[in-house]
């Protein structure tokens, strides 16, 4: 399957769409808002740069995608009042997979435009917004472009499927599972591991060709405690969604060779596997590393939390379910899912790691 031409969350606004379904990455952006607007403000205090280029890599396609950048003009525009200075003009790049439903937000940038000059109190014609389609995992912009990276919720995703989950014959070492669990042979995490290395460390050669010197990045992306790979956390959603196809099986509506067949594109480093691949590249130090956890609201009952797990995860794996299995099990796949979630968090809290990293280019 290629990724890069498949996968997108689910376009549109509709109650399946990633637009209604990403409360919970936005109250994780918001938990780390004043993390990202301290970097980018002490960014703009040491460059002051006259034009400033900022790029959102994995933007989506949802509202968080215009709110992140509004916060973004509003932050330096207040720190420029401050200093007596002239805001500088905004050229933002929003970035994500060809098959991202970049209209959307199109159609949502007169709206944006306008809120942005009635809040500058002059002409927003500083602000330029422009689509950047492709793989983050490779160059995307000209050399020394940007002065500032922000990315959520993106680089838990894999360019691909791990190729050593395999074996010489085509035939999975896997089956059973769709990530790496507790039945999963050694090479299978191995696998993941190689191909995050591989990943992260292109990422991160080509973003310090596009950053000018001292350009920095906040990375938003789901993790794990440590460096076991089964946990209550991140991994054992996937472990849910498992079981919900295992449901599907066991009614005939699915067949067990096409859920050996099927593996997310899916990592969840630890802190030590990203400080490594920091350290083995070299242009960037890690200016700040932090861990926290989103844990379920306790007055979050409409809708109750397996239904707002099940429909994010839908949100975002749809387009890859459909292309695989077809879309005709979606509705009874992910009603199962819910339910599981809901007795799982019922007998104890399920707790998914989140990582906040800001690197600055050397």
């Amino acid at each position: 399957m290629d990724v890069e031409k498949v996968f997108h969350m689910t376009g549109g606004v509709d109650e399946t769409s990633y637009a209604k379904n990403s409360s919970l990455q936005k109250k994780a952006s918001d938990m780390v808002k004043h993390i990202t607007m301290e970097t980018l403000q002490q960014l703009y205090v040491s460059t002051n740069p006259k034009s400033i280029g900022i790029a959102d890599l994995g933007c989506s396609s949802g509202p968080n995608t215009l709110l992140t950048i509004k916060d973004f003009v509003n932050a330096i525009d207040g720190l420029s009042r401050k200093m007596l200075r002239s805001s500088p003009e905004f050229r933002v790049y929003l970035n994500d997979l060809p098959a991202n439903d970049f209209n959307t937000i199109f159609k949502a940038l007169p709206d944006f435009y306008r809120e942005v000059k009635e809040r500058r109190d002059y002409d927003s014609s500083s602000v330029y917004v422009a689509a950047y389609p492709g793989s983050f995992y490779g160059r995307l912009f000209p050399n020394n472009c940007l002065h500032f990276i922000y990315s959520s919720y993106s680089l838990h995703w894999l360019s691909k499927v791990p190729p050593g989950l395999f074996d010489d014959q085509g035939n999975s070492i896997n089956k059973g599972s769709i990530y790496i669990s507790e039945s999963s042979p050694p090479m299978v995490p191995e696998a993941y591991l190689r191909q995050f290395q591989e990943d992260f460390s292109l990422f991160l050669r080509s973003r310090s060709e596009e950053l000018v010197t001292g350009g920095q990045m906040v990375l938003i992306l789901l993790g794990r405690s440590s460096y076991n790979h089964v946990d209550r956390g991140n991994s054992f959603f996937w472990q849910l969604l498992t079981r919900s196809f295992s449901i599907l099986i066991s009614q005939g509506e699915v067949e067990e060779e096409n859920l050996d067949s099927y593996d997310v594109h899916f990592y969840a480093p630890c802190k030590d596997e990203i400080e490594d691949e920091v350290r083995r590249e070299g242009s960037f130090e890690m200016d700040r590393f932090e861990m926290f956890e989103i844990g379920r609201d306790d007055e979050q009952d409409s809708p109750s939390y397996g239904a707002a797990v099940a429909m994010t995860v839908r949100a975002i794996q749809e387009s890859m379910i459909s292309h695989h299995f077809g879309g005709e099990l979606l509705d009874s796949l992910f009603d199962n899912y819910r339910k599981i979630v809901e007795e799982e968090v019922a007998k104890e809290e399920i707790r998914p790691i989140t990582f906040v990293l800001v690197l600055k280019k050397l």
